[in-house]
């Protein structure tokens, strides 16, 4: 292992040579992070799910949203697409649209995969490990999201999923990270300041770096390099959160105080918290998210919901005081928006595409 893996003088003006080897491993890092690979796994499912003749937009959106690398891949080719919003793609759903299933499959067979039981070298067990980390984050942001009715949950899944990938810079350009450099840090927050002693940067900066070099939104680049900030609103404010509960759940050290402060500063108070905090080791509700544009009128997913529920049309159309044939026609009307033959099959399709 490198001894020198402090370069307090890398940061001083007066040490021109220290600045220039500082320099040179954060860039051969971030070259490095060019080939960080998806889990084997996650790669795989994609691949099934965009090959299914009738395929969910919401599974393969979650397929991706599921993976670090592959969000990174689709967001990165989906940013450089020529279209209206050229540089400016922060969420899943937008980027699989743009790039379209076929898009998706070739991106997919084309990046590199890591297999627990496969070590692939250069990477140890660090993909795995990132992985357990940013999804316990982005399932407790979308949590938090619920709970004070936060609306963009799309690029709030993005953010929360990436927020710490500058630590995977780090970990290739100081080979004491993180086991010397943060030996003695045991929260988030001491973590974060023992970097910026030992190290002169922190991941959070160095995240924010690497998102902008790979041409993502300042907008996701600014909460990833700001997620550690105590001043932090809106989206950053609940992705620091999020952070801080991730580690919570994942039985890892959190200062209560400070816990507090941040919920507090996205409208929590105690009583909200501790629910939040007792409710995320256990399953979501599973309930659906709607990431496709639905078709169906108002009146024909009301019309529709009720179906499902087991009603038949005369109750449907006591309920929505609409005549017998009304109700006949808005179902026919659905049926043929949906491809559906029959109702069950229209409700089975509303229901996979979270419009019910």
């Amino acid at each position: 292992m490198e001894a020198a893996i402090r370069p307090p003088a890398a940061t001083s003006p007066t040490n021109g040579r220290h600045n220039e080897g500082h320099g040179r491993r954060l860039t051969a890092a971030f070259e490095a992070l060019e080939a960080f690979p998806a889990l084997a796994e996650s790669r795989n499912r994609l691949l099934r799910l965009v090959r299914e003749e009738r395929h969910s937009a919401g599974d393969v959106v979650a397929a991706v949203e599921s993976d670090v690398a592959l969000a990174i891949a689709v967001l990165r080719i989906a940013n450089r697409i020529e279209s209206p919003k050229k540089g400016r793609i922060v969420s899943v759903p937008r980027a699989v649209e743009l790039l379209t299933p076929q898009g998706v499959e070739a991106l997919a067979s084309r990046t590199a995969v890591f297999d627990f039981f496969e070590r692939t070298p250069g990477w140890d067990g660090a993909p795995e490990r990132f992985r357990l980390h940013a999804v316990a984050t982005q399932r407790a942001a979308e949590r938090l999201a619920r709970e004070v009715g936060y609306d963009d949950r799309d690029e709030l899944f993005v953010s929360a999923l990436l927020h710490d990938v500058g630590k995977l810079v780090l970990v290739h350009a100081y080979p004491g990270y993180p086991g010397q450099v943060l030996s003695e840090a045991k929260t988030p927050e001491a973590r974060i300041h023992r970097e910026r002693r030992e190290l002169g940067v922190d991941h959070a900066l160095v995240g924010g770096v690497l998102a902008r070099r790979w041409g993502l939104p300042n907008r996701l680049a600014s909460v990833i390099e700001r997620h550690h900030a105590e001043e932090a609103e809106g989206e950053t404010a609940i992705v620091r959160l999020a952070d801080m509960l991730a580690h919570y759940v994942q039985d890892q050290p959190v200062d209560p105080g400070q816990l507090l402060k941040a919920a507090r500063a996205i409208g929590l108070g105690p009583d909200s918290l501790r629910t939040v905090m007792y409710e995320l080791p256990y399953p979501t509700s599973g309930a659906r998210r709607q990431v496709e544009p639905c078709p169906l009128s108002g009146r024909e997913i009301d019309v529709l919901r009720r179906l499902a529920e087991g009603k038949v049309y005369k109750q449907i159309a006591s309920e929505l005081n609409l005549s017998t044939s009304t109700v006949r026609t808005h179902l026919h009307n659905t049926y043929g928006k949906l491809g559906a033959l029959d109702r069950a099959q229209a409700v089975l399709l509303a229901t996979e595409r979270g419009w019910l």
